[in-house]
């Protein structure tokens, strides 16, 4: 029997399209569900008479933060609720609450899909990659600010790092007119800071507002990093790059449970979210389940032994085709590995 040719880039976008469709009911439904667990999560940590309940309560929190951010990056993507003006106005309220606010998380988001996987690339809305070359060339202190910007305690501490400081304090310094809602967001999570110390108390800020927003923004800034970040990520040069190659290349899709996918909004169906970002969180199972070019992805889990792994690839080295650790930047050239081709799977004659 003759196999049937590879699909092109194109046509396999377009296989996407069908999916890119909401559920208006489905989509106000998973609204209303995620604001209502947060509520509860938020209540939990505050009023449980057991000071362990509280901390589970921050926990979940900090989970279901998680996926109501979800729930605004599809919205800004236009996948939910696009042409409703209540959920506009629902999200924008929550970019200010949460340190996105939609102006400057537009810009750098939108930049980041356009230039996945791309080497030359401006590295705007995403942790820059270097090629071994690059490292090699660069000055002490340029190597000082490249390890500090992927460092492990810079993503645990993504609350302070990617959204207080890279999204809200740079871009208001830089341009207070066309960013002044990144200085708005500032001022409002400052008065509710002290606004929850004063009337309510430290312990309520803490574990109310301070601990789940720490921890569901270490979380967050660890999935964006790590799916980006892998052992088999292939980065592209700009006359071999397409946007299908650099969303099932450099793109992962995590493997976790139910439970997980539910509180992470299906991002981990991150290949299939780069290929079609206009397709709502809830279908991304469903479009990976229906066209095969997307069932045999690169995958990664949350297991210690794959973050530890993530953690640990730092550059790009274009002569191996994969990421390798700082110290490799100095040794001498090593064979590629010879199972790996520059481009694989379906896109690989578009």
């Amino acid at each position: 029997m003759d196999r049937a040719a590879p699909l092109s880039s194109k046509e396999l976008i377009a296989r996407t399209r069908p999916f890119a469709t909401q559920d208006v009911a489905r989509s106000g439904w998973n609204v209303v569900a995620t604001y209502a667990a947060l509520a509860a999560a938020a209540t939990l940590a505050v009023a449980a008479p057991w000071w362990p309940l509280k901390v589970v309560g921050a926990v979940l929190e900090a989970l279901v933060l998680i996926r109501a951010f979800i729930l605004f990056h599809d919205a800004m993507h236009g996948a939910l609720l696009p042409t409703s003006k209540w959920a506009k106005v629902l999200f924008h309220v929550q970019g200010i609450l949460t340190l996105t606010p939609a102006r400057i998380w537009n810009e750098t988001h939108n930049h980041h899909h356009a230039n996945t996987a791309r080497i030359a690339a401006d590295s705007a809305g995403t942790f820059v990659t270097w090629t071994t070359e690059q490292w090699r060339q660069a000055s002490g202190w340029q190597r000082l600010g490249y390890r500090v910007e992927r460092h492990p305690v810079t993503i645990l501490l993504g609350y302070f790092t990617a959204f207080l400081y890279s999204l809200c304090l740079v871009p208001f310094v830089k341009d207070p007119k066309r960013y002044w809602t990144s200085g708005l967001a500032l001022f409002v999570h400052g008065a509710l800071s002290v606004g929850l110390c004063v009337f309510f108390g430290p312990a309520v800020y803490l574990l109310a507002f301070l601990v789940p927003l720490v921890l569901a923004y270490a979380l967050g800034t660890y999935l964006f990093y790590s799916q980006h970040n892998f052992d088999q990520v292939n980065l592209l040069p700009e006359s071999d790059w397409t946007h299908a190659d650099a969303a099932l290349e450099a793109s992962s899709y995590l493997r976790c449970g139910k439970v997980m996918a539910w509180f992470t909004g299906n991002i981990g169906y991150h290949h299939v979210h780069h290929l079609n970002p206009r397709i709502p969180f809830y279908r991304l199972p469903e479009a990976m389940a229906a066209i095969p070019e997307l069932q045999a992805p690169h995958v990664t889990t949350l297991s210690p032994r794959d973050i530890i792994g993530c953690l640990r690839l730092n550059l790009w080295d274009p002569a191996l085709g994969r990421m390798v650790r700082y110290r490799d930047a100095w040794r001498p050239a090593l064979a590629p590995v010879a199972t790996r081709e520059h481009v694989s799977g379906p896109l690989a004659s578009a």
